[in-house]
């Protein structure tokens, strides 16, 4: 007799198996495109500025492209993803220090770090368990409350990586000269 522990285990195997055998090849390109920029950044580096918003585009590109396809572009996504994006941008503007930017040659230092692989993989696998509960849960994505969750922690992953992002701009001088010359 097969006891219903054993039946239970063999199912879960199965349908870990279903999923990842049916998951695209991109998703896995993707992933290690993500692990390798993360290895990267975990090193400190000279950039091109604009290299500096390469990850945050994809990643907004990304997040955006999957609510359009997933919940459409309704407004509980959209509003979580608003106040998600809003928060963490703020969140890691203040926690991140400003970087060393070399206006003259467009370049930035990049201080090494493992948090950004840590955030493309959160970002990943936030994504991938959305699109496979909403593979297994077809009704998921018609919820408000799923697709509004789902939204707000696409947000805050992009809120995280454009916050980081925008303390490599150059910043303007301390002090505008036009109000030095009102002074």
């Amino acid at each position: 007799m097969i006891s219903s522990s054993h039946t239970t285990h063999t199912e879960e195997n199965t349908m870990l198996q279903q999923i990842v055998t049916h998951t695209p090849i991109y998703v896995w390109l993707l992933l290690a495109f993500l692990v390798s920029r993360g290895i990267a950044a975990s090193r400190d580096r000279v950039l091109p500025l604009r290299r500096v918003f390469v990850i945050p585009a994809v990643l907004l590109v990304l997040s955006v492209q999957d609510m359009a396809h997933r919940f459409g572009l309704d407004a509980a996504p959209v509003l979580g993803w608003l106040a998600g994006a809003s928060a963490a941008t703020l969140l890691a503007w203040r926690a991140t220090a400003p970087a060393q930017v070399d206006r003259a040659a467009g370049t930035v230092l990049q201080r090494g770090s493992w948090l950004p692989l840590a955030l493309m993989l959160a970002t990943f696998v936030t994504k991938y368990a959305v699109a496979v509960a909403c593979a297994v849960r077809p009704d998921l994505a018609a919820g408000a409350g799923f697709a509004a969750t789902a939204g707000a922690l696409y947000g805050v992953f992009n809120g995280l990586f454009v916050g980081r992002a925008l303390r490599c701009l150059p910043r303007a001088a301390a002090t505008p000269a036009h109000i030095n010359a009102m002074s």
